[in-house]
């Protein structure tokens, strides 16, 4: 499957991005059209809502506890597609620069981009992305690596 065509199918799977709850297509052309064999590293920035919002109406949880529900079936999918985390944990505040405000960081690492593929590919990881979408208040992800 060429770019083009994987592109395709995760906008097809988890939407175009425009609200920030996704990559853009383009944010999915550049991560795909990356070297093949080298390592990714994600840096993920969360701040979680008061309040879960799911679009197919399901109500009653915190942005915690649907995030928890996210991560109780994303930690063993990145695992299998051969990830690790190197950090998960509270937002502590900045060091330098401007300040900003989140709630947790995770510091994922994939060995190489087929690995990252096979994450975003995993049908329960797909099946719980919802509760991630229905938690986060907004999100930014930063893509390292050489």
């Amino acid at each position: 499957m060429n770019v083009n065509q994987q592109v395709t199918q995760f906008t097809s799977w988890y939407g175009s991005g425009s609200d920030g709850a996704c990559p853009t297509e383009n944010q999915w052309s550049q991560l795909l059209d990356r070297p093949a064999d080298h390592p990714v590293t994600l840096i993920n920035f969360f701040k979680l809502r008061p309040k879960a919002e799911y679009s197919e109406g399901q109500t009653g949880s915190t942005g915690q506890e649907a995030f928890s529900d996210y991560a109780s079936v994303s930690m063993p999918a990145m695992e299998r597609a051969g990830g690790n985390f190197l950090y998960v944990g509270p937002y502590q505040g900045m060091f330098m620069g401007e300040d900003e405000d989140w709630d947790l960081i995770a510091i994922g690492s994939y060995p190489n981009l087929d690995a990252l593929i096979a994450l975003y590919s995993d049908e329960t990881y797909r099946g719980a992305f919802h509760h991630r979408t229905a938690a986060c208040e907004r999100q930014k992800v930063l893509v390292c690596g050489d």
